[in-house]
């Protein structure tokens, strides 16, 4: 049985959960809806440990939680291009957008998009797009030359 068969039965810790867990939660996301997750939560998960997990969720198709791993993952990028941010994370990040360009479909490579130009313009950072689903909830490629 797959994880997306498989009847999800809740987070050991939800402000902590394991890959498995959140893998589980997001084929089926009404199980908790995400009112009742812990405040902030799209913040809490959006790090290292889970990133992967949130771009293979982000770009699958079929997820049913798909737009709010796309909402995580422009948190992840946000985070990603800070000045202070980890080698680990900037690489990881360069690898998630590389491999969304190649084979995301146009969701995933408009996120791409955004995320190469804000690599190059981190003054183009707006809080609402980035971190509170903007650019989710209207997709849309930021351009090179907007004015700030």
């Amino acid at each position: 049985m797959s994880l997306r068969e498989a009847t999800f039965i809740g987070f050991g810790n939800p402000v902590d959960p394991r890959p498995v867990e959140l893998e589980s939660w997001a084929y089926h996301p009404e199980a908790v809806p995400l009112s009742a997750m812990p405040k902030d939560w799209d913040l809490l998960i959006s790090g290292d440990v889970l990133g992967p997990t949130l771009f293979e969720l982000a770009m699958d198709r079929q997820c049913p939680a798909r737009r709010f791993a796309q909402h995580c993952m422009y948190i992840y990028a946000a985070d990603g291009v800070r000045q202070n941010a980890t080698s680990q994370r900037k690489r990881r990040l360069k690898k998630f957008v590389e491999r969304a360009e190649e084979v995301g479909d146009e969701p995933m490579q408009i996120w791409a998009h955004n995320c190469r130009v804000l690599m190059t313009r981190p003054e183009l950072f707006d809080h609402h797009d980035w971190m509170e689903g903007g650019l989710v909830r209207h997709p849309r490629r930021i351009g090179l030359f907007n004015r700030r």
